[in-house]
Parts: C-alpha cells; structure tokens; sequence
C-alpha cells in the first residue's frame, strides 16, 4: 500500500507514529505538507500537483488536517475522494466536526445522548435559554475553541449573561450547555477505529480545574469501557463520516453523553495512558479497507432520474407490520430496502425474510415517485407543555 499522510508537522508524536507504523509493516509511506497541494480542475479527471508537480498515484491517505487549515484542508481531502483514494476521515466529516454546533445538531438528529445544549444570539434569549439547558453552573464554549480553550464554567445566571455578553460583542458564537455535575473535571476519550474502540482513556482534570484537557494539565488513566460507552462513541463517529475519531465522553448518572468528535485526535497521550499500538491499528484498519474509497452517494445516484434515497418508516397501524421484506411488495415497486433501523439497532442488507415491525425506519433507494406514495403527511408539531415549578407560590 502506498499511503499519505496530510500533516504540516511531520516531527509531531502523531505523525510520526503513523509513519513509523506503516513503515514496519512494509508500506511505502509519505508525509505530505496539506498547504503544498494544489488542486487541479483544469483536465477531465481530477487531480492534484504537489510542490508544482503532477502528484504521483497513491492507495490511501491519512488527513491530520489543523483546525486553522480546515477549509483548504478539507478541499485538498475532498479532491483526494473524487480521485478515489481511500480517506479514513471524510472531508464533510472534518468539516461537521470542527463546527461544535453543526457537529451536535447532526449528533441529536441521530438521537446520539448529549449534555443539554442550545445555541441563541440575541441578548433577551439568554436567560430562557439558560432555564432550558437546567439553569445555572452553565458551561459556555465558544464554536472556534480546541483543547479546553474557550470553555467557561459560569457559576450564575447573572455571571453566565455577563460572559455571554462579552463574547458575542467580540462577535464570537458561543453554546451554552449543561454543567453535568458528576463528571466534575472528568472524561473519556475513546480512540475509534472502523467499528470498535480500540483503546480508551480517563482524563483527569488538575485541582480545582474542571476541564481535564491534557493541555490544560489534566493526567490520564487507561480506562476499560463498557459496551454502552463503545457503542455510543462508534455510532458517533460513523454518524459524523469519521472512521478514525476521539469521541469524547461524560461519565453521567443517566450514561455515557457525547461532548465532542475530534476527527485529527492526537495519539500521545492515549498511547501512554494504555501502552496500545493505535497507530498500528490505525494503518491496519486502512490496508483492510483501501479497495473501497469513499463515495458520495447524493453524488453518484443524482444521476439516475426519477430514482433517490429515501427513508421509510414502519407506522403501527400500516399493512407492512409483520411482513417479511419478501412479502413487503416494495421489490415489485422497484423499492430496495438497504439497511433497517430498529431503534438504536442497524441491520445492513437485510434478508427477504426479515419480519417488520411497527416503528421500523427503512434506508430504501428507488423509484421516488413510488416512495412519495408511502409516504405520510409530516405530523404537525406538538405544543410544549410549560412546566410548573416544584413549590407554586401561593396566591395572595
């Protein structure tokens, strides 16, 4: 295999690890500098010069791309895609994940547990938005911070509106998110790799401080994680486009709760605490996987008219509960059901004989027209039910 690694520090632990991983496991491998490429859209097929030259032909690339190069970064790893040159970490997964805000928009959207978060501009939104998250402590993060940066504990409402004040009159966008208590100056970080956590990590937070950021003089420990804490931090990762991904997690009463999906997580630190080869998994992971390079679905299937991607949903009270895909009629709609969500379950390719329940989503491509057809009038939305506080006050 002959592989790249998109890195503008070649000396950095990460980078050399990777390198060194796939050396002695007989890859030819290169560290790149991401800025030197130079995207070409001048021939018929795409391609890339690097350093002015035409880049010669490689099986896979490695993108530890910085967060103050995301955007040419991602536009250097997308052209690698569109030359079908395997990427563990997708160019919109980069993207999604260096924006804290898209990142867990997409992570709700897929019912991923997070802490209570909500995002406002306007200086009168602030305290309402506050009360919904649970109120005051309140953790302020700015959408640019990385490594514990930018991450405020408010004590107070009034505190919380003061800072949140100050940055946005500095033009900075902020989020404001529960302060889950248990967790007090402690997480997880769990290195994914393909479909399995391939090495954990608690991290610590230092004295009073409660951000456990190693950068921030937090320690860490190996940590051995439950089936729960994998499977969260996998979907997470897979959800975001990322086959190789930190995901950072609480430790809450309720479970595990996604904080943050790093798609250039460093290695140092997790291979210290845990004495793990990560980077060797990393480099095994992608030989196993360089015959298939990412495809932009949205991409490649616009071009059959008249088909698409859609997703169905069993309903309890529809005909297709308790049949079998093979009974379903949908193959004779020219419908080709790809994968069935049941609940946080995925079934990939399921079989004709495969019996629907009520509740079922189905990931189909087909015809749309008749798609449209099974498709029922979206529900309008239900209005919240105010809450009454826990000791009303008397009237007078």
């Amino acid at each position: 295999m002959k592989l790249a690694i998109l890195s503008r520090a070649p000396r950095a632990y990460s980078t050399q690890r990777l390198r060194a991983a796939a050396a002695d496991r007989g890859h030819t491998v290169k560290v790149l500098d991401t800025l030197r490429f130079a995207i070409d859209l001048t021939d018929n097929e795409p391609d890339l010069q690097f350093r002015g030259k035409r880049l010669s032909q490689y099986d896979a690339i490695i993108p530890r791309i910085g967060n103050s190069i995301t955007y040419y970064g991602t536009a250097v790893v997308r052209q690698f895609e569109q030359m079908d040159v395997y990427t563990p970490s997708t160019a919109s997964g980069i993207s999604n994940s260096r924006d804290k805000l898209r990142a867990m928009q997409i992570l709700s959207r897929h019912g991923i547990a997070m802490p209570p978060t909500t995002f406002v501009r306007n200086r009168a939104d602030v305290i309402p938005a506050i009360e919904r998250v649970g109120g005051a402590p309140v953790v302020i993060k700015l959408l640019e911070g990385t490594q514990g940066i930018g991450v405020i504990l408010a004590p107070s409402i009034k505190v919380a509106e003061a800072i949140i004040e100050t940055l946005q009159s500095t033009r900075q966008n902020v989020l404001i998110q529960s302060f889950v208590k248990e967790s007090k100056g402690r997480d997880v970080r769990a290195l994914v790799v393909g479909d399995r956590v391939v090495a954990a990590m608690r991290r610590i937070a230092q004295g009073d401080e409660f951000r456990s950021n190693v950068h921030r003089g937090g320690s860490v420990e190996k940590v051995d994680v439950d089936p729960e804490f994998e499977r969260t931090a996998v979907r997470a990762a897979q959800i975001m486009g990322l086959k190789v991904a930190g995901v950072d997690l609480l430790e809450s009463d309720a479970g595990p709760l996604v904080m943050e999906v790093n798609s250039s997580p460093g290695l140092e630190g997790i291979e210290t605490a845990t004495k793990l080869d990560v980077a060797g998994a990393i480099v095994d992971y992608i030989d196993n996987q360089v015959a298939f390079p990412q495809i932009d679905v949205r991409e490649r299937l616009a071009v059959s008219t008249g088909y698409g991607v859609a997703e169905l949903v069993v309903h309890g009270d529809a005909d297709l509960v308790g049949c079998s895909l093979g009974d379903s009629g949908l193959r004779e709609r020219d419908i080709t059901v790809l994968t069935l969500h049941r609940g946080s379950a995925v079934i990939p390719n399921p079989s004709f004989r495969q019996v629907l329940e009520a509740e079922d989503r189905l990931l189909c491509w087909g015809r749309l027209e008749e798609m449209r057809s099974m498709i029922p009038e979206r529900p309008k939305r239900r209005p919240r039910v105010k809450k009454l506080p826990k000791h009303p006050i008397p009237e007078e």
